[in-house]
């Protein structure tokens, strides 16, 4: 298919704006992003959370308020178009005392939801992300704060396939709120701190788009233009993890994804990840994840990783 080119836009491809290692991971993890609550309080009042089993969001869909974390020290204040999230489900508190406020907005309203990583505590991005990240509207562009005002205009709209959609723009929201978080941290750790080293991200980008291609520490380091000592200390360094052990817990990050396709045997899934013995691939699935493939299949829920 050919598409003319619009006369009004640059020649050339668009502007990369979010690194290829990030970007190729987000395509293949397929977070689960589900709003589970939307809440409305007047007048003064807090809501106290303990920990969670999942991870957690609160979008700001009107008025003000104060959030509290240990993850965080000292409160933030919070309005409306505000995202705080929560990945591994840290206990918080939110209220209407806002310092500074003493006139209490007629309606402050949030939507919640929570996140699922594929792998739980064995993905990437849970490694990464801080226990606790607040995303600004104000700072977060129009993009987001568009996604946002979408997502509080359909809470209160008649509207079939409502928590669809409303689970669908969360889930973008989410992506453009990662996407923030990796450009504005003044520190980074995992995989954001690689994604500042060209070397180690171009092995990341390459990892997450082929999984079942045979890697070995020679064709990584080949891929880095490093030597094998220096590529696997670097990594090391960076990822927290050597690049082998990354290797094998995306492939079965990716198989969680896979098994849920019925259509699939768990012989195919394996070959399609480098692994010619299904036997073998069954051993080392249940090692990572904890449960063996067929049980993960059976039960159609990802496994809670300590």
């Amino acid at each position: 298919m050919y598409i003319e080119p619009h006369p009004d836009l640059p020649d050339g491809p668009p502007p990369r704006l979010v690194e290829p290692a990030l970007e190729s991971l987000l395509n293949q993890s397929m977070l689960q992003v589900d709003v589970v609550a939307e809440l409305h309080r007047c007048g003064s009042w807090f809501l106290s959370q303990p920990r969670y089993r999942s991870g957690l969001f609160h979008l700001v869909g009107a008025g003000r308020c104060t959030f509290e974390c240990p993850a965080l020290g000292d409160s933030v204040q919070l309005e409306a178009g505000d995202l705080v999230v929560l990945p591994q489900g840290e206990a918080h508190r939110l209220s209407v005392d806002v310092p500074g406020h003493p006139e209490h907005p007629d309606r402050t309203s949030f939507i919640c939801g929570e996140l699922k990583f594929p792998g739980n505590a064995h993905h990437p991005l849970s490694h990464a992300l801080p226990a606790c990240f607040v995303t600004r509207a104000r700072d977060a562009g129009a993009t987001f704060r568009q996604l946002s005002s979408m997502m509080v205009a359909l809470v209160d709209a008649g509207v079939v396939g409502r928590q669809v959609l409303l689970n669908k723009l969360a889930d973008a929201l989410f992506t453009l709120a990662i996407c923030d978080y990796a450009s504005r941290a003044d520190e980074h750790r995992g995989l954001f701190a690689a994604l500042g080293d060209p070397r180690i991200s171009r092995v990341l980008h390459a990892v997450h788009e082929t999984p079942g291609q045979c890697w070995t520490m020679q064709s990584l380091a080949c891929l880095a233009c490093m030597s094998r000592s220096a590529f696997a200390e670097r990594f090391t360094h960076l990822m927290k993890m050597p690049p082998m052990q990354y290797v094998t817990q995306w492939r079965v990050t990716v198989a969680e994804q896979l098994l849920r396709d019925r259509r699939q045997s768990v012989a195919d899934i394996a070959q399609q990840l480098g692994y010619s013995s299904e036997a073998a691939f069954r051993r080392l699935f249940k090692r990572v994840s904890g449960v063996s493939p067929g049980r993960l299949r059976v039960e159609g829920t990802c496994p809670t990783l300590n």
